[in-house]
C-alpha cells in the first residue's frame, strides 16, 4: 500500500525538498500552501492550507481524507523567521509568531489524530530547528517557538504511544532556502540602544543562509525517520558544529556557553 503524506509549507525549502524526495520513493505526497494556485508547476499536489484559519486546516485534512482516505504520515514543515531584540520586537508580530510555528502545527497534529487513531498508524514529524535548543539574541522569539514545539513533541509522544502513532521532532541547522526572504525583521530604529549590535547580527545570520548548503540532508532524514518503527524524540540535522553546539550546552557550564554565543556573535 501506498503511504499518504502531508508536508506542510511544501512551496519551497525544505518543504519542497521533502516532498519531491518521498514523491521520488514511492509515497502519494500532498503540500500544502496559502495559495496553491501559484504552485500548478509542482509535481505533488498542493492543498490550501492557512496555519491561522482553523476551518483551514479542518478543510484541508477533512480533503485529504475524502481523497485518498488515509493520512499515514504528517511533515510539520511551515514555519516563519522572525528577528529583533526582544525589547522593540512589536507583541503583535511575536503572538503570529508563534501562531505560525507553534498553535498551528499542535491544531494540525490535533486535527489529523482521530484520522490516524482510527487506523491505528501514523506518523507526525515536527520540523523545529537546532535554534529552538538555545536562546538566540535577536532571535528569541524564533527560538522559543521552535523550543515549545520541541518540547510539546515530548508531550505528544508519550500520549500517542498506547495508538500506534509515531511522533518525533527534526532540527535543522542553516540550509540554503528562502527563509531570510519571509521573515519578519523588526527595524533597526536609529538611536536605538541595539542599532549597531542588531544590525551586525542580522549582517551575521544573513550571511550563515548565504553559505548554506541545500536541505537534501534534511529530506533524507525524514525519509529514514519515516522507515523507522521506533524513532527517536529528537533529531538535529546540519553542520558538525552545529549539531554539537547542543551537545556543549548540555554539558557546558551556563555562563561558560552563554559567553561562547556571546563570542560566536561578537556581542
Amino acid at each position: 500500500m501506498i503511504q499518504v503524506v502531508l508536508v506542510t509549507g511544501a512551496s519551497s525549502g525544505i518543504g519542497r525538498e521533502i516532498a519531491t524526495t518521498l514523491l521520488g520513493h514511492n509515497y502519494k505526497v500532498y503540500g500544502t500552501s496559502r495559495n496553491p494556485e501559484r504552485y500548478a508547476d509542482l509535481p505533488f499536489t498542493m492543498l490550501q492550507l492557512d496555519l491561522h484559519k482553523s476551518e483551514s486546516l479542518k478543510r484541508a485534512v477533512a480533503d485529504l481524507v475524502k481523497l485518498e482516505g488515509r493520512i499515514d504520515v504528517l511533515v510539520n514543515n511551515a514555519g516563519a523567521g522572525i528577528t529583533g531584540p526582544l525589547e522593540e520586537t512589536p507583541m503583535a508580530e511575536s503572538k503570529k509568531a508563534f501562531d505560525t510555528n507553534f498553535f498551528g502545527p499542535m491544531q494540525l497534529i490535533n486535527t489529523v489524530l482521530p484520522v490516524m487513531r482510527a487506523q491505528n498508524s501514523g506518523c507526525i514529524i515536527n520540523i523545529s530547528s537546532i535554534a529552538g535548543y538555545m536562546g538566540l539574541p535577536f532571535r528569541g522569539i524564533y527560538s522559543a517557538t521552535k523550543s515549545a514545539l520541541e518540547i510539546i513533541t515530548e508531550a505528544y509522544r508519550i500520549e500517542l504511544a498506547p495508538y500506534n502513532i509515531r511522533i518525533c521532532s527534526v532540527a535543522p541547522g542553516d540550509f540554503a532556502t528562502n527563509i531570510a526572504a519571509g521573515r519578519y525583521h523588526a527595524p533597526v530604529i536609529p538611536g536605538s540602544p541595539y542599532a549597531q549590535t542588531y544590525g551586525q547580527t542580522l549582517a551575521l545570520m544573513d550571511s550563515h543562509v548565504a553559505r548554506a548548503p541545500s536541505p537534501e540532508p534534511m529530506a533524507k532524514k525524514i525519509l529514514e525517520i519515516i522507515h523507522d518503527s521506533s524513532p527517536r524524540p529528537h533529531y538535529a540535522v546540519g553542520t558538525w558544529l552545529q549539531k554539537f553546539s547542543i551537545v556543549l550546552k548540555a554539558f557546558l557550564p551556563q555562563k561558560v556557553y552563554e559567553r561562547m554565543l556571546r563570542n560566536h556573535y561578537k556581542l
